[in-house]
């Protein structure tokens, strides 16, 4: 019987280093690995569904959620409010998901502060100027976003020793099956899966 307990695995980078492309690769492949469903401030759109795409709270609601230590981590993004309930993180964790956070290196400071036992992932670029090369390649940014980009950039690489794993993705295929070997060895660490072996 597989009475495997989940994990949460926080991955982090700069701006450009296919971070996003990362977490949908390895989400693709994997049932087991799920995103948190956060709360937040912002205004329910009309085809978002309370506890499916977020926890819709009022700022009064937000600030005691706050105060009673309730967030694994949480930040203000354009005026709104967002954050992840560690309720939702044990819960599903308890059910044997994974569940994935892609987020800054701010806001796993503070995962890493409040769930140690976490799993965290920094993916960092080959150097500083591929990392530009990427950024301004993808011609949606301006010289001064890009710039801006490159200057947080710096300030997430400098976070990286605070990481488990640090993964470099040059060639993407080959730190996606980075990623995918420190899941499979998580997955399997003796205060996960400790399965009883059976006489027969």
């Amino acid at each position: 019987m597989d009475n495997r307990k989940g994990m949460l695995l926080v991955i982090s980078g700069p701006s450009g280093v296919g971070k996003g492309e990362m977490v949908k690769a390895i989400m693709a492949e994997d049932d087991s690995l799920v995103f948190s469903v956060s709360a937040t401030t912002r205004a329910r759109r009309d085809y978002e569904q309370e506890g499916v795409h977020y926890y819709f709270k009022t700022m009064e609601e937000y600030k005691r959620l706050v105060s009673e230590d309730a967030f694994v981590e949480y930040a203000e993004v354009y005026g709104n409010h967002y954050g992840t309930l560690k309720s939702e993180v044990y819960q599903r964790m308890e059910k044997g998901q994974n569940v994935v956070l892609d987020i800054d290196s701010q806001g796993a400071m503070m995962v890493l502060e409040k769930m140690p036992e976490c799993v965290s992932i920094f993916l960092l670029p080959p150097s500083y100027k591929e990392l530009r090369r990427r950024l301004e390649g993808r011609g949606t940014e301006s010289a001064e976003t890009v710039e801006g980009r490159m200057a947080k950039a710096a300030r997430e690489i400098s976070r990286k020793d605070r990481y488990e794993y640090i993964v470099v993705n040059d060639n993407f295929d080959e730190a996606l099956s980075q990623v995918r070997a420190i899941i499979a060895a998580e997955k399997h660490k003796r205060t996960r899966f400790n399965p009883d072996v059976p006489q027969e």
